[in-house]
């Protein structure tokens, strides 16, 4: 059965947003090229213009995308009530993310660690206010004793801290692991350990 345009359309998009997400990561948003991006994605460089009339365009839409995947791993602050499982399914979320999407992470960081001028103005009201709703209900559990007092803005700073670590530092992460990058095993117990840490500092046991 032949696709239909919108269909063909998705299909592109996505290969051409990867494409994008992994040089901008490698490259920074200076380095990469939208042929090297077509080139990658295997899509001629003038259809990458036809979806994305200009790199700053691709670029921030890569951006927006992976702010609606963190969104998404942040789920569960709004479908469950007790922090214990809202927290560990947050970390394990936001690791699991580091894990498979590394390079995502990193071109987040770049653009965060510059002072956001590509995306400051779209970050600022999609950010702010997603922030300061989950800072809310820690805050709750707070006021109703299922937690130890603790900032809510600095908690959550510790979880991305801790969590995109994995994404981040990467290499340091294969370097100390003689080369090798976490297997399965190993990853677990990372995620075990960030969220028993995190828990306990707040009360709660993992």
């Amino acid at each position: 059965m032949a696709r239909t345009q919108d269909e063909i359309r998705q299909t592109n998009v996505k290969k051409i947003l990867q494409a994008a997400e992994q040089l901008f990561a490698e490259k920074g948003y200076a380095g990469a090229s939208m042929g090297e991006i077509a080139q990658m994605a295997d899509i001629p460089k003038s259809n990458v213009h036809y979806y994305f009339s200009t790199k700053k365009a691709l670029y921030q839409d890569v951006l927006l995308e992976l702010l609606e995947v963190w969104k998404q791993d942040a789920l569960c602050f709004e479908l469950y009530d007790d922090p214990r499982v809202v927290l560990s399914t947050y970390i394990r979320a936001k690791m699991n993310h580091s894990r498979n999407r590394a390079h995502g992470s990193k071109v987040w960081a770049a653009e965060v660690m510059q002072g956001a001028p590509i995306l400051k103005e779209r970050l600022r009201d999609n950010l702010y206010e997603w922030a300061k709703l989950k800072e809310a209900k820690i805050r709750e559990w707070i006021e109703t004793g299922q937690i130890n007092p603790v900032e809510p803005s600095y908690l959550l700073y510790m979880i991305w801290a801790s969590t995109q670590h994995y994404a981040d530092f990467d290499y340091q992460i294969y370097l100390l692991n003689d080369d090798q990058p976490l297997d399965d095993l190993q990853f677990e117990k990372a995620v075990q350990s960030v969220t028993s840490v995190i828990l306990r500092g707040i009360g709660l046991t993992a």
